[in-house]
């Protein structure tokens, strides 16, 4: 189960092509100026299923990917880890590409260097990394996907633990 703040079925906001968007509940930035402030406590939201999500999922054949955001995915990393697993035996077993985008306010580094083995785990599992706090005096709607020009778009499949591969597709 994943306690959540909300999905959006179809997004085109957070990350390229059409998107299944969860939204994790609760995180610990508290980031001032944040879009989603409903999301930051630990006390609210709701539990959903990893399967029902799945099939929402499944069920969508225009979807270009799944985005996990927040709230802060990273504050739940083995489920989000097991929804990331699902969607990645459902794209083999169907000779898909779902690419799967995560949103969180840890800096890359600092979830390398927690040494938190669940933080790792999801770190690897996901193949787009939108890192950073949200910064209200660096607000910026000039780089599409972030909120604040602090924030950077990481290609995790080309990166490497040590040196991290900024994404440049756009």
């Amino acid at each position: 189960m994943i306690k959540i703040c909300g999905i959006e079925k179809e997004s085109i906001v957070d990350g390229i092509g059409l998107r299944y968007v969860v939204f994790a509940q609760g995180c610990p930035h508290k980031c001032v100026g944040c879009h989603n402030p409903e999301s930051h406590s630990f006390d609210s939201g709701n539990y959903k299923m990893i399967d029902e999500i799945l099939n929402d999922i499944k069920r969508n054949p225009l979807l270009k990917g799944v985005t996990f955001s927040g709230g802060e995915p990273f504050e739940q990393a083995n489920s989000f880890i097991k929804l990331s697993n699902e969607i990645k035996a459902f794209n083999k077993e169907r000779g898909l590409n779902l690419d799967i985008w995560c949103f969180t306010g840890y800096k890359a580094e600092e979830i390398v260097n927690s040494k938190d083995k669940a933080k790792l785990e999801l770190l690897k599992s996901v193949d787009i990394l939108v890192d950073g706090k949200f910064d209200l005096n660096l607000r910026t709607i000039e780089k599409p996907f972030v909120g604040s020009s602090n924030q950077r778009i990481i290609d995790i499949n080309k990166s490497n633990f040590n040196n991290f591969v900024l994404w440049n597709d756009l």
